[in-house]
């Protein structure tokens, strides 16, 4: 069998007989124990060998609360730090988690309480491990050509590339701006059997009039490259790649009708001849406009629209697809870090329910920039919450509703689960899925307070 190490405890409190009795109690449920006077001596033992869980005595000779934890958490930023304290009160409880800590013990030490954070914290720290495993297994497997996805509609649409990859002679790819269209198309042409052939990208916005007037639709690499060669330096044949069309929902009228005419004929005229070649490109066309729509307006041609939908690729929005969220930010978090060269593990829960809690009216494109800047800017192993900024006014918008300000919709969330838990923080925190410490936070930062019986209720157990 592999060797698993214990996991480590490191001990800090200028009193010799806590760290012997926390020693005792750690070792006996299979702890490796460390025990120091000073947080100096100790932050010089976590650099070579980080630790699982630090206890921490409010009070230490050379650092206050504050300055021990953070110097610990940049020394060991996955590690749990508990705080020692001989001051059992509510405040302190809400002090010391807004501080960063998971826990706190009161002095004079509850041993079975000791035992029990000790079991919860390791307990908690295996699951992380294994989740942050499973989640990078998981991405490998849901990886389709680029995209991420395990979401029903994004199974769907991976199915039906597989289906259509190798038969397709014009498709369309319909979706919202940032959903990833050009992956779409990019994923059609890699299933085909062309594949191997360039697949050239034109976008339909930008001034492309010149170029159909020329009749060079045939040449994909001016197409490519913009117009600006003469007649004769024009290939005769038309590559048998595929042409990708972004937004064709921008064509005006007249060009249109020259499309469609090499679509129906199937053929180009080289400019400056009067021989027609065989057009052996595939065109595939993306548009964020619902062209069904754009024809009822007389905005678009109704036979350019059904020569184009022989079948629709329609690429559902991020808020439809909620499930692959933090799959899709874990990638964007392993793509970033290698890039900028940084140590960036994840994203906290914390973070990911501000994430989830977001509308992304700007889809996979917009989450990327969110990623990308926190990456850029954290200081972090794990994106937090001060590392994001989500939309212009961090705000949430409600299915079918106004926009909110994200804070009133989170206000709203903590309120509702102390109200239906009757005070009981745990369990509030349980409800909506995040720890203790970041309900604590919640707490302190909206000035929201259960009923004086929840607190004394809380205050009698063995926490405090």
């Amino acid at each position: 069998m592999p060797f698993i190490p214990a996991p480590r405890l490191v001990v800090i409190d200028e009193d010799p007989q806590v760290a012997e009795v926390i020693g005792h109690v750690a070792r006996s449920s299979g702890f490796d124990v460390v025990a120091f006077d000073e947080v100096a001596g100790a932050l010089k033992e976590m650099s070579l060998r980080p630790p699982h869980i630090v206890l921490v005595g409010v009070g230490s000779p050379d650092h206050g609360v504050l300055d021990a934890i953070r110097d610990i958490g940049r020394c060991a930023p996955l590690c749990d730090v508990v705080l020692m304290t001989a001051h059992a009160t509510i405040g302190g409880a809400v002090d010391a988690v807004k501080r960063g800590a998971a826990d706190y013990l009161v002095k004079p030490l509850d041993l079975a309480r000791v035992t029990e954070i000790l079991a919860d914290l390791t307990v908690e720290h295996a699951r992380r491990r294994a989740f942050t495993a499973l989640e990078d297994d998981l991405i490998r497997h849901v990886c389709f050509h680029g995209m991420i996805g395990h979401s029903p509609a994004m199974r769907n649409l991976f199915s039906l590339i597989r289906r259509m990859g190798p038969h397709f002679s014009t498709a369309l790819i319909s979706g919202e701006a940032g959903v990833g269209k050009k992956l779409v198309a990019r994923a059609l042409h890699a299933t085909s059997k062309r594949r191997k052939t360039p697949l050239v990208t034109l976008d339909c916005s930008a001034t492309i009039q010149p170029l159909f007037e020329a009749e060079r639709f045939g040449d994909v690499h001016v197409f490519a490259s913009g117009a600006g060669r003469s007649p004769e330096e024009l290939p005769g044949e038309l590559p048998a790649g595929a042409l990708l069309l972004e937004e064709i929902g921008e064509l005006s009228p007249a060009m249109q009708t020259r499309l469609l005419r090499v679509l129906e004929r199937e053929e180009t005229t080289r400019a400056g001849a009067a021989d027609r070649q065989s057009a052996g490109v595939r065109i595939i066309a993306s548009t964020n406009r619902v062209l069904a729509r754009e024809v009822q307006a007389g905005r678009f041609r109704n036979d350019l629209y059904f020569r184009l939908q022989v079948v629709e690729l329609i690429v559902p929005p991020l808020r439809e697809r909620r499930e692959d969220l933090a799959l899709l930010a874990r990638a964007f978090v392993h793509e970033f870090a290698s890039e900028l060269e940084k140590t960036i593990r994840g994203v906290t829960p914390d973070a990911e329910h501000v994430l989830a809690s977001y509308e992304w009216p700007g889809n996979v494109r917009e989450l990327k920039n969110v990623i990308g800047r926190a990456c850029l800017l954290t200081t972090r192993e794990w994106i937090d919450v001060p590392d994001l900024t989500v939309g212009s006014e961090s705000a949430v918008r409600s299915p079918g509703g106004p926009v909110r300000p994200m804070q009133e919709v989170e206000r709203e969330q903590v309120t509702r689960a102390l109200q239906e838990t009757r005070g009981n923080k745990k369990e509030a925190a349980r409800r909506l899925g995040i720890s203790r410490r970041a309900f604590y936070r919640r707490l302190e930062k909206y000035g929201l307070h259960p009923a004086p019986a929840a607190r004394d209720a809380e205050i009698d157990e063995p926490a405090a």
